[in-house]
């Protein structure tokens, strides 16, 4: 007697499975890993949690795939920014000008999804933030080898510290995400990037 093979479990993958990714960024965009709920991310995606298990992983392999998504398109445009030829404090100021314009955009969450992505903070080794911090020290390299760019050209003093003005920039950047969420204006936000530039590197 032939055995009839056993159904498979979960619906067939005949989603999109690009949309249903950019679907699940939005929702830990706006509530980040640990308040992002199975049910949210099953009625953001439109698929049901066997067939997001099938295809994504698990919950957490979800999260860095959507993450990833996310500094490829809306978040990456904080680091296209930098690889621009203007003096470096045109090339700040664009990047800073980048990350507002994402961040209060009206038709995406508010804030940056690597700086809230965990809102709830586990310990230095939890994955999620391992994974998270690695991607702002991607920024953070990015700053700091711009900025020693900029000394070595002379649009900075020779004496001055490329790593303690990266810090200063992403200190500034991640506080514009906290700022945003907290409904502060984009123009006030842009005037502030001015008037935090004149400071750092006057005109």
């Amino acid at each position: 007697m032939t055995k009839t093979p056993a159904a498979r479990r979960g619906r067939p993958r005949t989603f999109n499975r690009d949309e249903a990714l950019r679907s699940a960024m939005n929702v830990f965009w706006q509530h980040g890993f640990d308040g992002a709920s199975m049910t949210q991310l099953v009625d953001a995606m439109q698929i049901n949690s066997p067939s997001i298990y099938a295809a994504f992983g698990s919950k957490e392999d979800l999260f860095r795939e959507a993450v990833e998504l996310y500094v490829a398109s809306d978040g990456g445009s904080t680091m296209r920014a930098l690889t621009d030829d203007d003096d470096v404090r045109h090339t700040l100021r664009s990047m800073l000008a980048e990350a507002i314009q994402t961040f209060t955009r009206n038709d995406e969450p508010r804030g940056c999804l690597i700086v809230l992505g965990a809102r709830h903070l586990g310990p230095l080794s939890d994955p999620i933030r391992t994974f998270l911090r690695d991607q702002r020290e991607r920024i953070r390299i990015l700053l700091v080898e711009r900025l020693l760019k900029a000394k070595q050209n002379g649009e900075l003093a020779p004496e001055a510290d490329e790593k303690a003005l990266a810090a200063c920039v992403m200190t500034f950047l991640n506080g514009i995400s906290i700022e945003t969420v907290d409904g502060v204006s984009q123009p006030t936000l842009l005037a502030a990037a001015d008037l935090f530039l004149d400071r750092l590197i006057p005109r």
